[in-house]
């Protein structure tokens, strides 16, 4: 991130974003799990995977709503407090789903404490943070690399779950997880500061009614709730796919894997691309070629092969929407709420993920098949793409864009 001769500064920086990416690799990298555990589970309590999909639905839903607390909490009392608060609860959740014995106890744990701890442990809190931290000149790049840590999660987490899993049952591999969740803590306290106060500043009421009165954060949200059906669908569904294609569990568990390592260069590619081009054309790009590749996965037979190209196009454009929809919330209305305008943006996202993981799983079980759900996400990348299209990406006022 920086060249050899580094000055005080600039290494306080590069901390921050890679304290940033750690966190997020462990947060992403559970949540990237959560299938391969779904038939295991399954099979040992007797549940089909519309309960796994209620459960992950409500997961993402209070992670959204959640997300809008926490980055006001970021924003009021600091992000270190936030991240210690949301990883705690992140981890007992966890825990909690290891001793689920019914489906209210999976709904709770798996849905509420885990969504409430992904609330403070993602994008809406720790890349705000990034933001602060790093020169306007290099915001987006840095965000991009943090994004980036979320997705190597997935790709390092993912293979190492499906071995918990087979060495130590679903059990063991959720404690390991819920210990891993944990690493969180110690990096809060390089990850703390808040929004500096500025007499006369807009207050947070203002800064929310500004937004909602511009178009552009409507778009913004809408798109980013195609986004959260993707990713939520894929990253559940998927490796239950594969299997009913007739592939093995690792094949999904791979699949997942790769998605993850691939969009470790789709991500800092976003974000370097974001700080020199066009956000919202860069946005559509990728919202229709998530369009693209899965239109490969339902026109060809399903084979190793397939999925592996697959998951490669698909990882290059799957969080790469991250850096680039919360650089433009930061440049459109400026960094003083940034982690707030960013979470409630983040809920059209998670309504998104509600939608995909809840409908997935019931469609599955009334009809044998994920293929509606499947056609249905070609069509939204479409018509998000089309959406990022009319956003005005000037700052509604130029000296917040700095702040």
């Amino acid at each position: 991130m920086s060249s050899p001769n580094h000055s005080p500064s600039s290494v306080s920086v590069d901390r921050v974003v890679v304290y940033a990416s750690f966190v997020l690799l462990f947060s992403m990298g559970a949540r990237a799990t959560f299938g391969l555990l779904m038939q295991p589970m399954g099979l040992a309590h007797g549940w089909g995977r519309d309960v796994f999909s209620l459960a992950f639905a409500i997961q993402n839903l209070v992670w959204g709503l959640s997300a809008i607390l926490m980055g006001s909490v970021a924003d009021k009392w600091g992000s270190g407090r936030t991240i210690v608060i949301s990883a705690s609860l992140y981890a007992l959740g966890l825990i909690g789903t290891r001793y689920a014995s019914s489906e209210p106890m999976l709904y709770l744990s798996a849905g509420v404490l885990v969504g409430l701890g992904q609330a403070g442990t993602t994008f809406a809190v720790l890349l705000p943070v990034v933001a602060r931290a790093v020169p306007l000149e290099r915001r987006s790049t840095a965000m991009g690399f943090a994004s980036a840590g979320g997705s190597m999660g997935q790709f390092v987490v993912t293979p190492v779950g499906q071995w918990l899993i087979d060495r130590f049952d679903w059990t063991g591999a959720l404690w390991a997880l819920s210990a891993m969740i944990l690493l969180a803590l110690p990096l809060a306290s390089r990850l703390t500061g808040r929004p500096a106060h500025v007499a006369g500043a807009q207050s947070l009421g203002a800064a929310v009614r500004e937004a909602f009165g511009d178009r552009s954060y409507h778009f913004l949200f809408w798109s980013y709730a195609v986004c959260g059906f993707h990713t939520a669908f894929i990253t559940l569904h998927l490796p239950a796919f594969v299997v009913d294609g007739g592939l093995n569990a690792s094949s999904g568990a791979m699949a997942i894997a790769l998605i993850g390592l691939f969009n470790v260069i789709g991500s800092y590619w976003a974000g370097r691309m974001g700080g020199r081009h066009s956000k919202k054309h860069l946005l559509a790009l990728l919202y229709a070629t998530r369009s693209a590749a899965i239109l490969l996965l339902l026109f060809l037979p399903l084979t190793p092969a397939l999925l592996y190209v697959f998951s490669a196009l698909m990882g290059l454009v799957w969080l790469g929407t991250v850096p680039l929809t919360t650089g433009l919330v930061g440049q459109i209305y400026g960094m003083r709420y940034a982690a707030t305008l960013s979470g409630i943006v983040f809920f059209g996202h998670q309504i998104g993920s509600f939608v995909g993981v809840w409908l997935g799983g019931k469609l599955y079980v009334a009809t044998g098949s994920y293929d509606v759900v499947w056609w249905l996400s070609v069509g939204l990348g479409l018509v998000a793409a089309a959406l990022c299209l009319p956003v005005r990406e000037q700052a509604l006022v130029p000296a917040r864009t700095a702040a």
